[in-house]
C-alpha cells in the first residue's frame, strides 16, 4: 500500500487501518466500556501520530464517519476542519453516538468548532444516554481550553449539571461530574459557584446528585486545587 499522507482517501485509509486488527485489542477496549462491535482493535497511540500525518480534511472526515468504523469515526474527528463543522453535522453524527469514547474525542471537536452555545443546552436536554453525555464534555473540554471565553459562559452551564445532576446513567453522571469539577478548577471566579453547587448537591436525597456533589467537592477542595489557588 502507498504511504499515508495528507492526499489520501478515507478508503485508503481505511483500508490501511484493517491491515492493523488486533483482536486482542478489541477484547481489551471492551473491559474499559468502549463498543466494539465496528472496532478494529487500533489504539489511540497509533490512531493520533496518523492523524497529525494526514492533516485535516473535512470532505474526508465526512466519509471516514460514514464508514462506521470505531478507529474511521476517531480519525474523522483528529482530521476534520473545525471551522467548517455545522451544528446540522454534529447532530447528524450525534445520532451514531454509541460509546463515551466517540463522544468524547467528538466533543473536542465540536468545541473547536465552537458550537457550544447552540448544542450543550440542546444537547443537555436530549433523553439520550450518550447525546447528553456530549453535552457535559463539551462543558469540561471548554473550561479547560477557552481561555480567553468569559467566565460567565461557563458559570451559565452550572444550572444545566443541577438540573440533570439525578440523571443516574453512568456516562451522563459522571460527565456531569467531570463538568462540574474542570469548571471549579478553571480560575478562583469560577471556584467557588462550582464548589457552592457541589456542595448543595452533596446535601442532596437523590442518590446520584449525591454522589456528584461529593466527589466534586472532595477534589475542590483537596491539596491541589486549593494550592492552585492559593490557599
Amino acid at each position: 500500500m502507498t504511504e499515508l499522507g495528507p492526499a489520501s482517501s478515507a478508503a485508503d485509509i481505511v483500508a490501511y487501518l484493517e491491515t492493523l486488527r488486533d483482536q486482542r485489542n478489541i477484547e481489551g477496549m471492551s473491559r474499559f466500556g468502549i463498543e466494539t462491535a465496528t472496532a478494529l482493535g487500533v489504539s489511540n497511540a497509533v490512531l493520533r501520530p496518523l492523524a497529525r500525518k494526514l492533516k485535516r480534511n473535512h470532505d474526508r472526515a465526512l466519509a471516514l464517519w460514514d464508514s462506521n468504523i470505531r478507529e474511521a469515526r476517531l480519525m474523522a474527528a483528529f482530521t476534520d476542519e473545525p471551522k467548517k463543522v455545522t451544528a446540522q453535522q454534529a447532530r447528524r453524527w450525534a445520532d451514531d453516538f454509541d460509546s463515551w469514547e466517540i463522544v468524547d474525542t467528538v466533543s473536542d471537536l465540536y468545541g473547536d468548532a465552537g458550537l457550544q452555545s447552540i448544542l450543550i443546552p440542546e444537547f443537555a436536554g436530549d433523553e439520550r444516554e450518550f447525546v447528553r453525555r456530549t453535552a457535559f464534555a463539551m462543558m469540561a473540554w471548554s473550561a479547560v481550553h477557552m481561555k480567553k471565553a468569559p467566565d460567565e459562559t461557563m458559570l451559565a452551564w452550572l444550572p444545566l449539571i443541577e438540573k440533570h445532576a439525578t440523571d443516574p446513567r453512568n456516562f451522563v453522571k459522571k460527565a456531569a461530574n467531570w463538568a462540574l469539577r474542570q469548571i471549579g478548577k478553571r480560575n478562583i471566579a469560577c471556584y467557588y459557584p462550582a464548589l457552592a453547587l457541589a456542595e448543595k448537591l452533596a446535601e442532596s436525597d437523590d442518590r446520584t446528585a449525591l454522589w456528584i456533589g461529593r466527589d466534586a467537592a472532595k477534589e475542590l477542595t483537596g491539596e491541589k486545587v486549593l494550592a492552585k489557588f492559593g490557599f
